[in-house]
């Protein structure tokens, strides 16, 4: 379920958080789907509770799972969850849009490299 890429730069709690999120958005966990425990998944990926249980921390303040005390994490809405991604995305791609004009990168710059990937020198 969850994969840890040791040679990726990023700290392994984020790439937990990561793959969960992804998961959740992608529909492969759904709502109030019980999710591993902190132990068990660290026996799992042979990696520290801890690092687990920061993971699991940044997943519940970012509002994709909820803790039931002794019972452990479950999944969020993810419909909600969706609507709040794109969200994330289009607030990047505005602030990327705005820095592109700043530096008199054109609109139609934009839209062209967006349509046909193409880089301009």
């Amino acid at each position: 379920m969850i994969l840890i890429d040791y040679r990726d730069t990023r700290p392994i709690y984020e790439q937990v958080v990561e793959r969960f999120k992804m998961l959740i958005l992608h529909g492969v966990l759904t709502s109030d789907e019980k999710i591993p425990s902190v132990r068990n998944l660290a026996v799992e990926l042979s990696i520290n509770p801890n690092t687990i249980q920061r993971a699991y921390a940044e997943l519940e303040r970012q509002g994709y799972i909820y803790t039931v005390k002794g019972k452990g994490n479950f999944v969020s809405d993810s419909g909600q969850l969706l609507l709040k991604y794109k969200e994330e995305i289009f607030a990047e791609i505005l602030k990327i849009c705005k820095a592109a004009f700043d530096i008199g990168i054109t609109e139609e710059e934009l839209i062209q490299t967006i349509r046909g990937g193409k880089i301009y020198d």
